[in-house]
């Protein structure tokens, strides 16, 4: 899931979804009530790990943080030096993952394949979207941060991506993180001047909103998730299968980069020191060429690896 949620486009809820334990990780993350804190500031930990799932979301969020140092940092690499193998991959991964689920799920009649429909055209409406303004007002921030977390909590919807939508995705993702980057840096030196830098301090104050937002999200957004799955179990899964379907356009693999430029002309790039993309435009490749050949390979390399992983998934259930 850290993998998947650093690829602009994919979502983390994708993996949770694909390999089985989507609805658990709803549901622990639902348990993180009222109750829960309750029983963490009465010293019940033992009764708080079994509320909560804790042992299976401790290990989600090592697995992320581990991702963070390993992985994500080898599809980094790949991202720069072969970024249409890497998209073909993720492609084909996505295209077996809508065969396998759609395949699995047993509820396909007239009244499902509507609300499939509806989660298609809505895939693919956000896939073609033109980003919006930046917005630095403090509910709005807070409204991003909400957002941001579903990619995590919404399968095929990439919280990075819907935050370029929103304008807002320098500001959160690059400048505010930049801003955190440097105030921890000068703080390890013992240097202090910052709390004089009114632009650092906004910027601070931004990312404070936005990380609150995201909390705020995560926890409303697995309720209201939860609470579909279980009253309206087969028509929330027809949905995520038809926007996963509408968000293949996200992850073409053949597609031009239209990246954004400061005032001075520079291409803006992220913390990661990726530029940043605020469109694409795709296009059909031409199969005379040996590299979109390759890719092809690579997508149904891709498929086969969900072919794997499923059946993997399958003998341990």
């Amino acid at each position: 899931m850290g993998a998947a949620n650093k690829v602009p486009g994919v979502s983390g809820g994708i993996v949770a979804f694909v390999w089985g334990f989507y609805e658990r990780f709803i549901s622990s993350l639902k348990k993180m009530d009222l109750h829960a804190f309750t029983l963490l500031r009465h010293g019940k930990f033992r009764e708080f790990k079994q509320y909560t799932d804790f042992v299976f979301l401790g290990y989600l969020v090592m697995g992320m943080v581990f991702s963070y140092f390993s992985v994500s940092k080898i599809l980094d690499y790949f991202l720069k030096t072969r970024e249409l193998y890497v998209w073909s991959v993720f492609f084909g991964m996505i295209v077996g993952s809508v065969y396998y689920i759609s395949k699995s799920f047993g509820g396909w009649n007239s009244r499902n394949r509507s609300f499939g429909l509806l989660g298609l055209i809505l895939g693919i409406s956000i896939s073609f979207l033109s980003p919006a303004q930046e917005n630095n007002h403090w509910l709005f921030v807070f409204f991003c941060g909400m957002i941001s977390v579903s990619g995590m909590t919404l399968p095929g919807l990439s919280g990075s991506f819907i935050l370029m939508l929103m304008g807002n995705y320098v500001l959160l993702l690059v400048e505010s993180v930049n801003a955190l980057f440097d105030t921890l840096t000068e703080i390890v030196r013992l240097e202090f001047g910052f709390v004089h830098d009114t632009a650092r301090l906004d910027a601070l104050f931004t990312l404070g909103i936005f990380t609150l937002g995201s909390v705020v999200g995560l926890i409303t957004l697995s309720h209201f998730i939860g609470y579909l799955l279980k009253r309206y179990h087969d028509q929330t899964t027809a949905s995520i299968i038809g926007f996963i379907t509408g968000s293949l356009g996200v992850v073409w693999p053949w597609k031009e980069a239209d990246y954004l430029y400061d005032a001075a002309g520079n291409v803006v790039t992220d913390s990661y020191l990726q530029p940043v993309v605020i469109q694409f435009t795709r296009y059909i490749p031409k199969l005379n060429d040996a590299q979109n050949l390759w890719a092809l390979v690579f997508i149904l390399s891709g498929i086969a690896l969900l072919v794997i992983l499923e059946r993997y998934g399958a003998q341990k259930k």
